[in-house]
């Protein structure tokens, strides 16, 4: 689980080792092969581009498990927003969830729908 966070000093919450733990081989294994050959088919970039909603990719630049410059190709949907968390890795929300939750929280206001 290590390659998940790359924040010094994080400890992996217990909890989301324990519910690792809990899954089957085969249930990890065939997770990891479903969405490998998920994103093979088609780029999730790609996939996003036409739906034509507001998209946010919150990215940490230390992330050991994707290219954190792989951030740069969700540019390809259109007003998407791009950011690039410093000193954290795959899992910013876990990370740093203050920074994280900030970015989505002006994102959602920003995009907020109105009740008519």
């Amino acid at each position: 689980m290590g390659t998940g966070f790359s924040r010094h000093g994080y400890a992996v919450p217990q909890r989301l080792v324990n519910d690792v733990r809990g899954m089957t081989y085969h249930a990890l294994t065939a997770t990891s092969r479903a969405v490998e050959g998920y994103l093979k088919q088609r780029a999730l970039p790609d996939r996003l581009a036409p739906l034509g909603k507001p998209l946010l990719v919150i990215f940490g630049a230390e992330d050991r498990r994707w290219r954190s410059s792989s951030a740069a190709e969700y540019r390809v949907v259109p007003g998407a927003r791009v950011e690039l968390l410093s000193d954290v890795g795959h899992s910013p929300m876990l990370e740093d969830p203050p920074r994280t939750a900030a970015l989505l929280l002006a994102f959602t206001a920003l995009h907020a729908v109105r009740a008519s």
